[in-house]
């Protein structure tokens, strides 16, 4: 039989355990190409870059939505949605075509493109162009390292975290009028599940918005997705309904009641490891 193990060894593997699971929530960044700043060589994307620089410096921005084409085409098929829906907020675009997480973390950083505003609450939208050459942990890696980045430049403003809205991850026939469930990238959900945990009491609050635009069977409806990857009009419709409260609440000061939660339950944890240390420390 194995007797007790020694206070020594158990304290030993009790901070090997910490080093575990802080590693495992961070996630990979050495060598993840989502999480390290890159610009893009196109002329077309360097001209958008430039115009959002000057725009910035102009000001008055209340809410800046941040993201890749989703984000961008507020200003094209979601544009009477836009100017319906937040006209209020002062609403800024930073979004463009093809972006990757770390084409948004350049631009932010090393692009200086929140020069000149500051955002109550910026609205990010970022990672479904990573789906490809990154796995989850990477791509939440990334995302991580933009909500930094957001949080040193801007410390006032409130972070509302999307998850990545559903996709197809296979051929759908023309003619179908959705995406069936099984045929939905499966990527999503993992990287659903790491961006949640990026949530905290402090700026970010996370929102899942994938089952506003699913159907009853789970599919995807080509009315909110023609293509089965970027918005309708309609999809900017629901879009924009499931933006309202959340979005006004964070203007308003008042965070989710889920995030506080989180928040709380963070310090008794963080409580109770800090007292497990001090028992450890008074048997050497």
């Amino acid at each position: 039989m194995i007797g007790p193990v020694p206070i020594r060894t158990a304290r030993g593997m009790f901070a090997i355990a910490l080093v575990i699971l802080f590693a495992s929530a961070d996630g990979p960044t050495a060598g993840n190409s989502a999480a390290i700043p890159e610009s893009r060589p196109l002329e077309s994307w360097k001209k958008l870059h430039e115009s959002i620089v000057e725009r910035s410096k102009k000001g008055n921005v209340d809410v800046l939505f941040a993201g890749d084409s989703i984000t961008q085409r507020w200003e094209t098929d979601g544009q009477a949605v836009w100017d319906e829906s937040f006209a209020g907020w002062k609403p800024a675009n930073i979004g463009i075509r093809g972006d990757r997480t770390q084409h948004l973390l350049w631009r932010i950083g090393v692009g200086k493109e929140l020069a000149g505003i500051e955002p109550k609450v910026i609205v990010l939208l970022i990672g479904t162009n990573n789906l490809h050459n990154n796995s989850p942990a990477e791509i939440a890696a990334g995302v991580k390292a933009i909500l930094a980045e957001f949080r040193k430049q801007k410390p006032k403003a409130e972070i509302l975290l999307l998850g990545l809205l559903p996709r197809a991850g296979e051929p759908v026939l023309d003619s179908a009028p959705s995406a069936p469930a099984d045929a939905l990238n499966p990527k999503i959900a993992a990287v659903n599940a790491l961006l949640a945990k990026l949530e905290d009491d402090a700026a970010v609050t996370f929102l899942d918005l994938a089952s506003e635009f699913l159907d009853e069977a789970g599919g995807l409806p080509k009315s909110a997705m023609p293509d089965f990857l970027h918005l309708s009009e309609e999809g900017y419709r629901i879009w924009a309904r499931a933006l309202e409260k959340p979005v006004g609440d964070l203007m308003a000061g008042r965070p989710s009641l889920k995030r506080i939660a989180k928040g709380a339950w963070r310090r008794v944890d963080a409580s109770r490891r800090h007292i497990m240390m001090l028992v450890l420390d008074r048997h050497p």
